[in-house]
């Protein structure tokens, strides 16, 4: 995925980063810089809501620091939390489920 972003001197620099999960039907994955190294994933929901006057409808996927080349889930869409494992995260959200062991025996 390529993330543009604009330098002092106005200048557009193009980062490209490796995410490995694909868009599930009717969303897609938008990022933007979030901090000098920090990448933040967004995951936007392309259904029409009420509520909302018809805007677009976004969720904070993650975060991705391009220095650690690491996976990050979201605390809020302004702060960033634990370190993840990119394998355990799901195509929706970066943040890992609580489980009991009993329901992670189901899981496996």
């Amino acid at each position: 995925m390529k993330v543009s972003r604009h330098t002092d001197s106005e200048q557009s620099q193009t980062t490209i980063i490796s995410f490995p999960h694909d868009a599930p039907d009717g969303y897609s994955y938008e990022f933007e810089e979030f901090k000098k190294n920090v990448i933040s994933i967004w995951i936007r929901n392309h259904s029409h809501f009420d509520y909302n006057g018809g805007a677009r409808v976004r969720s904070i996927w993650g975060f991705y620091n391009q220095k650690t080349k690491c996976y990050y889930s979201p605390v809020n869409f302004k702060t960033v939390g634990k370190q993840v494992d990119i394998s355990r995260t799901t195509s929706y959200t970066a943040m890992i489920p609580k489980t009991t062991p009993l329901e992670a025996a189901f899981l496996l």
